[in-house]
């Protein structure tokens, strides 16, 4: 199967995160932050996320130098790349619909920063991350090649569980028991499972 099938699909559904997330980026500039948690580590962090979800596989694309790592494009993971390619648009788009002026890139707590328990928020508390996930699964599924396609998921699954500690450690100590409240009701990625 051509690999394009795969690619030109990535690439739009990759386009149309960065314009989804634009507006918020946007935004979220003129929201003043009250306290951050950015440093070193959330830098290498976000760089090696743009190195494993948008270098690696323009380079993959765009030239011959990861070719020595294709492989055939199968139809199952071209069906399922697809599939989730769904899933992670509408999760992203409404997990920073529902966020509003409390999204943040960055582990930071803006002005009047509010603890978000509706619309996907209602079962997932990092429903985000969930969407990134469905991204990085749906690279591997549909970049056929052994370095560009799991790159995101490595470079994420590492962020993930270097941030998320500290991310739900912040809340907690600004939210206090609301936040244990719903962190007992909710779970992290996967409804009903974990």
């Amino acid at each position: 199967m051509n690999p394009w099938f795969g690619a030109i699909p990535f690439l739009v559904a990759l386009a149309a995160s960065i314009a989804m997330r634009a507006p918020h980026i946007e935004r979220g500039k003129t929201v003043k932050v009250v306290q951050s948690h950015k440093g070193k580590l959330e830098r290498v962090l976000f760089a090696l996320v743009g190195i494993g979800g948008l270098l690696l596989p323009l380079l993959y694309l765009a030239t011959p130098w990861l070719a020595f790592a294709d492989y055939p494009l199968r139809p199952w993971a071209l069906a399922c790349g697809l599939a989730l390619i769904a899933v992670w648009l509408w999760l992203f788009h409404r997990s920073h619909a529902d966020l509003g002026t409390n999204w943040s890139v960055s582990l930071e707590l803006r002005e009047r920063h509010s603890l978000i328990t509706s619309g996907v928020y209602s079962r997932l508390r990092h429903p985000m991350y969930a969407a990134i996930f469905c991204h990085a699964i749906a690279q591997a599924l549909l970049l056929a090649n052994w370095i560009a396609g799991p790159a995101m998921l490595v470079a994420f699954t590492l962020m993930f569980a270097l941030r998320l500690s500290r991310e739900e450690r912040m809340l907690r100590q600004h939210f206090g028991a609301a936040y244990e409240d719903y962190a007992k009701r909710t779970k992290r990625l996967v409804p009903g499972i974990w």
